[in-house]
């Protein structure tokens, strides 16, 4: 299998729930245990061996591509939206021009996760099969997710494949916004904005959307709260 080499980091919302700390910032740019949330992606995905990095922007672009622009380690390009807020789907589908008909990974930017003994990433793409897969999600146990308010997302199935929570008697898992997919999930996407859920349903129906369990802790930093909870629980993981 060819490794996944190329990503999408999703940059372009308003953060609204998470004012004031965006008054003067993108959501990518507020900071988490001393790194901007944008960096903790990056980094995840240098890690994994990703070499180009897409990242779309919409609310202040200028000083997220002003702090991304001091990077050296990884080609970073931009997919603009700042006239036209393109939604999860439209959002990717405006950038897929850049993967060159790649599979990549997307990334939600205000998603960090504390690693177990499995790093998420090479995992994503030691299981990842073109072949069989339209997208692969990682999903996240509900016991650990914290910053999530909701009642689950996804069930996986024994073979690998997802369904949708709602109306199943099977243990849900949270999605934590992260996942590769290949361009051609979105073959005949709608025009304009619209949600990668379209998308995802019509894979689900397929059986070539699957899943894998993250073996560690995701945190959602969506609000101030979630932030500060994030805070101190990576400040109680680290040494003295």
């Amino acid at each position: 299998m060819s490794k996944v080499t190329r990503a999408m980091i999703m940059g372009a919302g308003l953060g609204t729930r998470m004012r004031p700390l965006t008054d003067d910032r993108p959501k990518p740019m507020v900071t988490v245990a001393g790194r901007t949330l944008i960096d903790h992606s990056i980094d995840r995905l240098i890690a994994a061996g990703v070499t180009r990095i897409v990242v779309n922007v919409h609310y202040k672009a200028e000083v997220l591509k002003a702090h991304l622009g001091k990077r050296r380690d990884v080609e970073i390009v931009y997919s603009d939206e700042t006239e036209t807020l393109l939604d999860t789907g439209g959002g990717v589908v405006k950038a897929i021009p850049h993967f060159s008909g790649e599979p990549f990974f997307v990334i939600n930017s205000d998603s960090i996760w504390v690693e177990g003994t499995t790093p998420a990433l090479p995992a994503m793409q030691k299981l990842w099969d073109a072949d069989r897969m339209d997208g692969l999600l990682l999903l996240a146990e509900m016991e650990t997710a914290m910053g999530y308010d909701g009642e689950g997302d996804f069930v996986l199935h024994s073979d690998g494949a997802v369904a949708r929570a709602r109306g199943s008697s099977e243990e849900p898992y949270a999605y934590p916004g992260v996942q590769i997919v290949h361009p051609r999930l979105f073959d005949g996407a709608p025009e304009g904005a619209f949600s990668t859920n379209i998308m995802w349903d019509r894979a689900i129906a397929a059986r070539k959307l699957r899943g894998i369990v993250l073996d560690g802790v995701w945190i959602h930093v969506g609000t101030p709260d979630a932030r500060s909870e994030a805070e101190s629980y990576l400040a109680a993981l680290s040494p003295a």
